[in-house]
């Protein structure tokens, strides 16, 4: 008697508590800010890398090295790229190098063992924009520019969060709060999570020649660094597909081979043991 007495009190304050829990949850509810009413998200972006069978469309990844190369690369860093890597976009043994040869990147010289700087080689990485993070407040309103190399797999919905904040520049809206608004050396942007960004509109309509002739507007440039930014994070994307269907259709032949040699060997000796 006394047991079941203890089981039931149990019982009764193990669903109190999670009653509790769920009356908690269902009346959360997140503060409101001005952020967070004036914060949008990312716009949608469709690019050829995306789903299962997705593959990077190499001319528009070498549009948006393009667009890295002569706008972002001035304050952004490519830190985990080397100019070696640059071939898998379609740029050819020559090509690569005359890429890397117009970059000064950090060496030591063999004579008298101090630091210097010497012309890129293709197995060099892309040099830090600024040698340290107080040259990059300095320079940039007391904000450190972020690396780009992995930037679409730090934000959540990376390649529409890139392309929506390049291209989302605007006069933040009339009912913006006064205390709100950008300061002096900040813009307006509501794809970011605070609304003002030091970054200045990095992008404006004409700024890069596309030798593919494709027209360089705003929202083009945005989606192609945006792709680009894809291929830096994830190189190794498609092969991982191309891995990944074969791997999937082996172990789906693998479950079918196994449920057929159970009917054909052990359903009987069930059946005998019957």
């Amino acid at each position: 008697m006394i047991r079941i007495l203890s089981i039931l009190v149990g019982l009764f304050f193990t669903v109190a508590l999670a009653w509790s829990l769920l009356t908690g949850l269902l009346n959360f509810e997140l503060p409101h800010t001005v952020e967070h009413e004036f914060h949008e998200h990312p716009k949608e972006l469709h690019l050829a890398s995306d789903g299962a069978f997705g593959k990077f469309d190499r001319q528009q990844l070498q549009r948006g090295f393009q667009v890295y190369k002569e706008v972002c690369a001035a304050c952004h860093s490519l830190r985990h790229v080397a100019f070696r890597d640059l071939a898998a976009l379609g740029y050819n043994e020559a090509e690569v190098k005359a890429i890397a040869v117009g970059y000064q990147v950090d060496g030591i010289d063999p004579n008298t063992g101090e630091a210097t700087t010497r012309v890129g080689m293709p197995t060099d990485y892309f040099p830090l924009a600024f040698p340290n993070d107080v040259a990059a407040r300095a320079a940039n309103n007391n904000a450190i520019p972020p690396d780009l190399s992995l930037m679409t797999k730090a934000r959540h919905n990376g390649a529409a969060y890139v392309y929506s904040l390049l291209s989302g520049y605007q006069d933040p809206p009339a009912a913006l709060p006064e205390d709100n608004r950008p300061g002096e050396g900040l813009y307006y942007n509501p794809y970011f999570a605070n609304l003002n960004l030091a970054m200045a509109p990095p992008l404006n309509e004409g700024i890069v020649s596309f030798g593919d002739g494709t027209k360089s507007t705003v929202e083009q440039m945005s989606k192609d660094v945006a792709a680009f930014l894809v291929w830096t994070a994830e190189p190794k994307l498609e092969k991982r597909k191309q891995t990944g269907l074969p791997v999937l259709g082996f172990l789906l032949f693998a479950t079918i081979l196994g449920f057929l040699s159970y009917k054909s060997i052990w359903a009987d000796k069930k059946k005998k043991k019957g």
